[in-house]
């Protein structure tokens, strides 16, 4: 599946979001945030998208009308049109209007304090019964979840960028994560058109720790000097059927992100296979981070401003 079609969508006569989340706030308005926000969009939910200051707030929902007009151009969804979509985001600055949220997505950058801090704010404006959901791609949700008063209401929501196309969510109970939460939470990415596996609460879950090890692997081999890097993409594409080559994928994740789930696997596990390639570093030192940065392993167009 590359997204929620419109016969995906949930019948607006038998509604299953009437028994689950309504609104959805979503922290953190960068690749990753923007593109929870347009999928909550397509699927009838009312968004809002925030950040520190309106420059980025305003740029995540730019990036937000990118990713929905790419995926209308699939064919990836008939309904709502992406004028429909963008009129269910709203954005915002700071944390004070997640005050009426059902369901809030931590979307912020993958480090543990920042992540504490950002959820002991939104501990002290949400309602109760409000679900903190976090969006970390490795680390802790325990770890996350000790932030707030009530443990019971954090879980590991994980999507996939980009949100739009990727089929998968991971959802992460943390050890003091109550189930009826755990139940809405997988509820909640079902109606979002996702196929849900539930992983315990361990370095990197399912998915990370499996992509960390392919892609740190797949550095070494071109530190090493073993073939091209167009090669090595080339081999894993034909060879196992991958969309991607390792290093395409690296540049879309991010070398900055790479690093620092390696790290956490590293922290986690103390593991000689989770050890970072040497390559990845002088990269990331070098401000080479992939996509983000226009250059990574491959070298990216800057995009013609919109006029």
């Amino acid at each position: 599946m590359t997204g929620v079609a419109a016969t995906d969508l949930p019948d607006p006569g038998s509604d299953p979001r009437r028994s689950m989340q309504r609104r959805v706030f979503v922290a953190g308005a960068g690749i990753m945030g923007s593109g929870i926000a347009a999928q909550c969009a397509v699927a009838g939910f009312a968004v809002t998208l925030e950040d520190v200051n309106e420059e980025f707030a305003r740029r995540g929902l730019e990036n937000a009308r990118r990713a929905l007009e790419s995926a209308a151009k699939r064919g990836a969804f008939g309904a709502p049109t992406v004028a429909e979509a963008l009129a269910r985001i709203d954005v915002a600055i700071g944390l004070r209007r997640a005050e009426g949220a059902d369901l809030v997505v931590e979307a912020a950058p993958e480090k543990l304090e920042l992540k504490q801090a950002l959820f002991r704010e939104l501990d002290a404006v949400v309602g109760p019964d409000t679900i903190l959901a976090t969006n970390t791609s490795s680390l802790p949700v325990t770890s996350i979840a000790s932030a707030v008063r009530d443990p019971g209401r954090v879980v590991g929501v994980h999507f996939f960028n980009p949100v739009l196309q990727m089929e998968l969510v991971e959802v992460i109970p943390g050890v003091r994560t109550r189930p009826e939460v755990v139940a809405k939470a997988t509820e909640f990415a079902r109606a979002l058109g996702k196929t849900v596996v539930t992983s315990k609460d361990t370095p990197g879950f399912v998915t990370t720790r499996a992509l960390a090890v392919m892609g740190n692997e797949a550095a070494c081999m071109l530190y090493e000097g073993i073939a091209t890097k167009e090669e090595i993409d080339t081999a894993y594409k034909l060879g196992f059927h991958h969309p991607m080559g390792p290093f395409e994928l690296l540049d879309l994740v991010g070398l900055d992100t790479t690093v620092a789930i390696l790290d956490v696997l590293w922290d986690g596990f103390r593991d000689p296979k989770y050890r970072t390639c040497p390559l990845l570093r002088s990269m990331v030192a070098a401000g080479q981070l992939g996509r983000k940065s226009g250059v990574g392993f491959y070298e990216y167009p800057a995009r013609t401003p919109r006029t």
